[in-house]
C-alpha cells in the first residue's frame, strides 16, 4: 500500500513554516493534453501561497559537451532524456522545508541556462510532465496521480502552436519530431503509464467536473494536514 506523504506542518522557533512533507500531485499525459491548464487552475483556485507548479520540462538532462547538431538529434520524448533523479532529490528537499534551484532549460538551444529559478517549500506541489509516471520513485512520492486523456490530434495542434510561438522552433522541425519521436514515444511510454493514474481526465484541462473532483480531494488532504497540525 502506498504511503501518504503527509504529516504535520509546524512552526519553528524562528517563525518559519516547517514542511516535513507536502501534498504532491502529479499530472501526466501527452504533450498538449492540458496538463499546464489543470495545474494553473489548481493554483488559481487554491492560491499561489499554497501551491507551486514544477514542470518536468525543466529537468531535461544537460549536454553542454555535445555540439548543437548532436543535441538536436536527441530523443527528448524518451525517459532517458530526463534527469528524474535531480527532480526526485528536489522533491525530497522541498519536503524537508528547503528551497531548491530549478534548472532553466533553453528549448531552442537544447541546453540548461546558467540561471536557475529558486522555489521555496509549499503545502501543495503540482508536478506536470509527459513522463512522470514512467519513473517508479516519482510515482511513489505522489499523493495524487492524474492522467490527461486528450485526442492526439488536439494535442498535436496545441504542441505545434506552442513550439513555434514560445520555443522558436520551425514548422519542419516540429513536424519531423512529432512523426519520429513524439507520437511513437507516446504510444510506447506515456499512454501505458496511465495505468498508474488515480484519475484519468477525458477532454483535457477544461473538464470542469473532473477539476471539481480533484479540488475536493486536495481539500480533503489539506484537512488532514490541519488535523495533524493540531
Amino acid at each position: 500500500m502506498r504511503r501518504c506523504s503527509l504529516c504535520a506542518i509546524k512552526t519553528t522557533n524562528t517563525g518559519e513554516i516547517d514542511l516535513r512533507h507536502a501534498i504532491i500531485i502529479g499530472i501526466s499525459g501527452a504533450s498538449g493534453s492540458g496538463k499546464s491548464l489543470l495545474a494553473n487552475t489548481i493554483v488559481n483556485e487554491l492560491g499561489s501561497e499554497q501551491v507551486v507548479v514544477i514542470s518536468e520540462d525543466s529537468y531535461y538532462k544537460d549536454n553542454p559537451n555535445l555540439p548543437f547538431e548532436e543535441r538536436a538529434k536527441i530523443n527528448y520524448d524518451h525517459p532517458d532524456s530526463m534527469d528524474h533523479e535531480l527532480l526526485y532529490q528536489h522533491l525530497l528537499e522541498l519536503q524537508q522545508g528547503k528551497s531548491i534551484e530549478i534548472p532553466v532549460y533553453n528549448h531552442a538551444l537544447h541546453l540548461r541556462e546558467k540561471k536557475t529559478c529558486r522555489i521555496g517549500p509549499h503545502v501543495i506541489i503540482v508536478l506536470e510532465g509527459i513522463l512522470l509516471f514512467v519513473d517508479k520513485k516519482l510515482r511513489e512520492i505522489m499523493d495524487i496521480r492524474i492522467f490527461m486523456e486528450t485526442p492526439l490530434d488536439i494535442c498535436f495542434i496545441r504542441r505545434l502552436k506552442r513550439d513555434i510561438d514560445e520555443r522558436e522552433r520551425t514548422l519542419d522541425s516540429v513536424l519531423k519530431q512529432y512523426e519520429e519521436t513524439v507520437r511513437p514515444m507516446y504510444l510506447q511510454f506515456i499512454d501505458p503509464s496511465k495505468r498508474y493514474a488515480d484519475l484519468i481526465v477525458p477532454r483535457g484541462g477544461g473538464n470542469r467536473i473532473a477539476i471539481d473532483m480533484i479540488q475536493a480531494k486536495i481539500r480533503e488532504l489539506l484537512k488532514k494536514v490541519q488535523i495533524d497540525k493540531t
